[in-house]
């Protein structure tokens, strides 16, 4: 019997693993993928924080970013720019084998073309039923880790409740010559309430990709169309893919013997769908409590529950508040994002932003806080058709209030 069987071999995973088996347990990895490196879902831009805290090898980064270009549904360009870079577009499969090869080095093992269906709690281990090639196998713990990206089924199937909300997100890679900065297009024609991207990321090619609650597949082709009719791209490189993103976490991200790690408990950006970032930090914080409870031979839901108040007092405010404005997002009409562009930079709040060295990539609350408290900006919002709940919450932030439950 392993230590702890981990669900998935992605970033959060992969670190959890290696930080448990430096602990000297005995740790397996099963991953549904058969190679990885197969292609993932997802963009691949980090902050330097992300970068510095768990040491991204430099060879996985395809450029670094000073900003990014936001196209209103007008065209109108506000562009966010710093003098020093903010972010990195790396290479996502790259990190995936990056991260497994530090924790083969520490001697986990990577059980590949792994489909796990369920997990049996018992009193004194876990069972994982899964299908390995095609054949039925148990792979049994004294723990599970379940890092399985985004899988409200499964979540709820182990008995940790439903996704409090989600999104879906649609990608291709792309010919794009001259493509330097990043680019994200805004308006209901390209991605209805939330957003579309073009992000460079080798030399001559680039990601166009967005989120939609609906039709991701129609508006994503729609938009190649614009962007090939316009120069911007020459061709479509690879076949769409298309992911789950969670906005709000599970009702549980632990059970007895159980902790959820990743995208598959909401540790995820609600503004821009990222989360590799939140979902590293969060592993680490398994990792800790979980070596704790090893010790101590306590893997009880009491025990565990630690973990999750944990990530909660890192992560909870930043996701409550995300959250909130994604959802005044959704509520604005062409007309009223246009107004927005409008007053972030005839008011001075974009100048304000960009000069703010207190405010980072992976952390948003500050910058609401800061828009938030221009009342030039919250008498704008508050003319538009807003929820009233919606209204409140901004209004308390306004005043310099600190709600964001």
């Amino acid at each position: 019997m392993h230590d702890i069987a981990v669900i998935g071999g992605g970033p959060a995973g992969s670190h959890v693993a290696a930080r448990l088996a430096g602990h000297g347990y005995d740790v397996v990895v099963l991953e549904r993928k058969q190679f990885l490196s197969e292609p993932v879902c997802c963009t691949g831009i980090i902050g330097r924080e992300c970068v510095d805290a768990f040491s991204i090898d430099e060879d996985l980064i395809w450029r670094w970013m000073n900003g990014a270009r936001v196209i209103s549904p007008s065209g109108k360009v506000v562009k966010l720019w710093r003098p020093k870079p903010q972010a990195a577009v790396i290479d996502r499969v790259g990190l995936n084998i990056s991260l497994a090869s530090r924790a083969k080095g520490r001697g986990v093992d990577y059980m590949m073309d792994t489909q796990v269906r369920a997990i049996t709690v018992h009193g004194d281990h876990v069972t994982v039923e899964a299908t390995q090639s095609g054949t039925s196998l148990n792979v049994e713990a004294r723990v599970a880790v379940v890092a399985t990206g985004f899988s409200p089924g499964f979540i709820e199937g182990i008995g940790l409740g439903r996704i409090g909300d989600s999104v879906t997100g649609a990608q291709v890679e792309v010919i794009a010559p001259g493509i330097e900065d990043i680019e994200v297009y805004c308006g209901q024609e390209v991605a209805p309430g939330f957003f579309a991207w073009l992000v460079p990321t080798a030399p001559g090619c680039a990601l166009v990709g967005l989120l939609s609650r609906r039709s991701p597949g129609a508006y994503l082709d729609r938009f190649l169309s614009s962007l090939e009719a316009q120069g911007r791209i020459t061709s479509v490189n690879s076949e769409p893919m298309h992911w789950g993103i969670s906005l709000k976490p599970p009702s549980k991200t632990y059970g007895q013997r159980l902790v959820v790690v990743g995208t598959a408990a909401g540790q995820v950006k609600p503004t821009t769908g990222g989360g590799i970032y939140y979902g590293l930090l969060c592993a680490d914080i398994a990792a800790d409590h979980l070596q704790r409870a090893l010790v101590a031979d306590d893997l009880s839901a009491r025990s565990l529950s630690g973990y999750e108040r944990e990530w909660k007092k890192k992560l909870g405010r930043e996701l409550r508040i995300g959250y909130w404005v994604r959802k005044v997002y959704e509520h604005l009409n062409d007309g009223q994002i246009e107004k927005i562009f409008d007053i972030m930079q005839s008011s001075g709040i974009l100048d304000d932003l960009q000069k703010a060295e207190d405010l980072s990539f992976d952390w948003h609350g500050g910058a609401v806080f800061r828009v938030i408290n221009y009342q030039v900006f919250l008498k704008t919002i508050a003319a538009m058709n807003i929820p009233g709940s919606l209204m409140k919450r901004l209004t308390s932030w306004g005043r310099g209030g600190k709600q964001a439950a």
